[in-house]
């Protein structure tokens, strides 16, 4: 018997006797250090060679350190940033014998770019201090450096290299070289701006999916403010799982957190709209977890799309609401969509290492000017539809007009109006 047999059969009697998780995959790999070692951790720093890390690294630090990346040890060493950027997953000895699956989706690589000059200083470091605000964070074990090829990294993850996407223009203005290695970080990261207690980590939802009795969980992921038709796809997920004999599907509402471009409604914003519609009851607070994703968001349409689900997988979800063209823009120059609008979900439903999670495709909703109220789109009635798409409703919004009844919830409209009449004043 091979040693990964025997893990397995040991896996199989400890899940008869209710020890471990039904699969080993359930197990988050945190990289957070146990609170009695901060202390000596936070001592050895001041020893150690450090370099300064941005917001936007700071952030990947926190997806790192809560597990949403489980099984990766750290930042990407090049053996697993080759297999992310060329495989889209993690296979080998990248995951090892305690995950039953041979293949982890990993779409996106998880990097810490440095410059030359950092590189050449920190050549022969064991252990590097990450700083961030000239703040120790976190510890880099065993540092590997390699090459930052921007071209090939950014054409392979975004399929185009145009320099004005807002997320390539970040990966060209790094460093020419990535650090890999093993990390621990010091602290749980906050961000002490009113919404840390959002901030749950995988294991903390899944504790709390465990408080509600929830035997099934299907996620939403969003960036953009909640209508009405949002809502009607939510509520009829809820409504085909009780169907299908689940008595407490609960809904992880878990909008990104991370980094967004400029044009994006800010994070406080979409919370205090999310809230809002939650309070209206357009969906139910008693089957429903609001939490924040703390990813940065790429805009890297069907292979972003992969790492929302595989995170929310590892939240405890069995279930993933894609969209149309998730994790899309439009292109800096044509202004068209640069993914085609389908693929995101074409792509969840074979993606390897995915195996795990249902994919519930969306339904295009509009609004029904029959009913009053958004609706799923009949092509045969398509003249008793109304499609108000984002740039008219942020003209609604400046201009202090009313979309249609049923559009939105009234506070959670009332929420988004006032932040862009306040931008259109020039007081964001």
């Amino acid at each position: 018997m091979s040693l990964s047999d025997c893990v397995q059969a040991i896996i199989q009697l400890l899940q008869e006797h209710g020890i471990v998780p039904e699969s080993a995959k359930d197990v988050v790999k945190t990289l957070q250090v146990p609170a009695d070692q901060v202390a000596a951790l936070t001592e050895e720093c001041q020893s150690l060679p450090s370099v300064e890390i941005s917001k936007l690294d700071l952030q990947w630090v926190q997806v790192l350190g809560e597990g949403w990346a489980t099984p990766l040890y750290g930042f990407m060493r090049e053996r697993e940033y080759l297999q992310s950027l060329h495989f889209g997953c993690l296979v080998d000895d990248c995951v090892g014998d305690n995950f039953r699956s041979g293949v982890i989706n990993q779409s996106v690589p998880i990097v810490l770019p440095v410059s030359t000059e950092d590189k050449e200083r920190l050549l022969d470091a064991s252990s590097i201090a990450l700083n961030f605000d000239g703040k120790p964070v976190a510890v880099l074990r065993s540092p590997e450096f390699f090459e930052h090829r921007k071209e090939e990294r950014v054409s392979r993850q975004f399929g185009l290299s145009h320099p004005d996407h807002p997320y390539i223009k970040m990966i060209n203005e790094s460093g020419d070289w990535l650090c890999g290695g093993d990390l621990q970080v010091l602290e749980r990261i906050t961000w002490n701006d009113g919404l840390d207690q959002y901030r749950l980590t995988p294991n903390q939802l899944r504790d709390r999916f465990r408080e509600l009795g929830a035997d099934a969980v299907f996620a939403f992921q969003l960036r953009n403010p909640i209508h009405n038709g949002h809502a009607l796809l939510m509520q009829d997920t809820r409504r085909r799982l009780l169907e299908r004999g689940y008595k407490n599907p609960t809904l992880l509402l878990h909008p990104l957190g991370g980094w967004t471009k400029d044009d994006d409604v800010p994070l406080p914003v979409r919370m205090e709209q999310h809230k809002a519609v939650l309070s209206e009851g357009v969906l139910d607070p008693e089957s429903t977890v609001m939490a924040i994703f703390p990813s940065p968001m790429m805009y890297a349409g069907p292979t972003e799309v992969q790492w929302h689900c595989k995170t929310r997988m590892v939240a405890g979800a069995n279930f993933y609401i894609v969209g149309r063209d998730p994790a899309g823009m439009p292109h800096p120059e044509t202004k068209k969509d640069i993914y085609e609008p389908t693929h995101g979900r074409k792509v969840l439903g074979m993606a390897p290492g995915l195996n795990s999670l249902e994919i519930v495709p969306f339904r295009v909703a509009a609004y029904n000017t029959k009913l009053g109220k958004m609706d799923f789109f009949d092509p045969e009635k398509k003249d008793d539809f109304l499609f108000i798409s984002g740039t008219k409703m942020r003209g609604f919004a400046r201009s202090g007009e009313l979309p249609p009844d049923g559009f939105m919830a009234p506070s959670a409209w009332k929420v988004l109006a006032e932040f862009y009449q306040k931008l259109a004043a020039g007081q964001q």
